[in-house]
């Protein structure tokens, strides 16, 4: 699954990413620096595997992973080709979701293409040029259905997402705000809208707001906007994050202490990133391997089965689970079968955030 980052030029999205990904990004202070995307990916930040690897003496630590691609900087007229727009409107329609990058901090030392820093204008001036893109898209799809509903009446359904869709693109809206029943969901399930994709707001805050940055004044306008999308905000100083990506272990928990931070900012990053897009985990553990593997949420078990291995899911007898929580309080798997803590579960069982699992299968 692929997280695009995105932003206009010189609000820290190259530096966002080489936090992340430690992969060494180019990054300047001048306007597309970035033009093909870099590539990184990354661990999901998950305590428990630790805790799992302890009790097992595992040899072995898998993490769940998210991919994060830099996309170079949208400016006005991107729709129409400017700046490389293009190219970089084609690089967003190749990702699953979007963290977008709002500069909250003024610094006469870094330029700002607009001239002035104002987080909603740069949000809009993001927004609009993907409305643009889409708009055109839509208005093709809304034809084309017209076209078909003589020889199918199933087109009418589409025709009228599609006009729902045009309306709110019209309007300046992106197409995420727009509620889609699940019939409809299935008709334009292959149409893949730049403003449908799941977003993230990503506050870039001044070190010295760092301690008061939920509250700082930018990053409650974008707050505010993000409300009308149903959309999340992460804010966090990029310079820092730099800093503590550097770090490791006690030096880490130490400058995260001084700085009066539970987790970095990128770590929630991360999380968040791996939640908005529908996806979780569930827990396999042994003395070889212990690992967290990525299902969509409403997964039955055959299916997350199936993630391991082919063979597991079409050979599916059953699956022996326990809650991680239930296996940390008990201390053993032997404790937690002892007390009726261990479920047999079927083909028709949903999988659950955090289940540990030993599938059963023949083949």
């Amino acid at each position: 699954m692929k997280i695009g980052i995105v932003g206009l030029p010189n609000v820290g999205k190259s530096t966002l990413f080489n936090s992340i990904t430690n992969a060494g990004a180019e990054c300047a202070n001048y306007p597309f620096c970035t033009i093909e995307p870099n590539v990184g990916v990354v661990p999901v930040p998950d305590e428990r595997l630790e805790h799992l690897a302890q009790m097992y003496h595992s040899q072995k630590i898998t993490h769940a992973i998210v991919e994060f691609v830099d996309i170079a900087g949208l400016v006005k007229g991107a729709s129409k080709g400017e700046g490389l727009g293009n190219k970089f409107l084609s690089h967003i329609r190749e990702v699953d979701a979007i963290a977008h990058v709002v500069r909250c901090f003024e610094d006469p030392n870094v330029i700002h293409v607009e001239g002035s820093v104002s987080p909603l204008r740069d949000i809009e001036t993001i927004n609009l040029e993907l409305i643009f893109s889409d708009l055109e898209m839509t208005e093709k799809r809304l034809d084309n259905a017209k076209k078909k509903i003589k020889a199918d009446k199933k087109y009418q359904i589409e025709i009228n997402a599609l006009e729902r869709i045009k309306k709110a693109l019209e309007e300046g809206k992106c197409a995420r705000t727009v509620q889609l029943t699940e019939e409809e969901q299935e008709m334009l399930k292959d149409f893949y809208l730049l403003t449908a994709k799941p977003v993230l707001y990503i506050a870039n805050v001044a070190e010295s707001q760092i301690e008061d940055a939920e509250n700082a004044p930018m990053v409650l306008q974008v707050k505010e906007f993000a409300k009308t999308e149903n959309a999340k905000v992460i804010p966090l100083c990029v310079k820092i994050e730099e800093e503590l990506s550097c770090l490791e272990g006690e030096d880490k928990q130490e400058m995260l202490e001084a700085l009066g931070l539970k987790e970095s900012g990128l770590d929630k990053v991360v999380k968040t990133s791996y939640d908005l897009l529908g996806l979780m985990s569930f827990l396999t553990a042994g003395e070889p391997e212990v690992r967290a593997w990525t299902i969509r949420k409403g997964t039955k078990a055959p299916a997350a089965a199936g993630k391991i291995h082919s063979d597991i899911e079409r050979g599916f007898i059953r699956a022996e689970i326990v809650s991680y929580d239930d296996l940390m309080k008990e201390g053993s798997m032997n404790a937690c079968k002892e007390k009726g803590l261990i479920r047999s579960e079927g083909k028709d069982y949903i999988m659950q955030e955090g289940d540990v699992v030993l599938f059963r299968f023949n083949v």
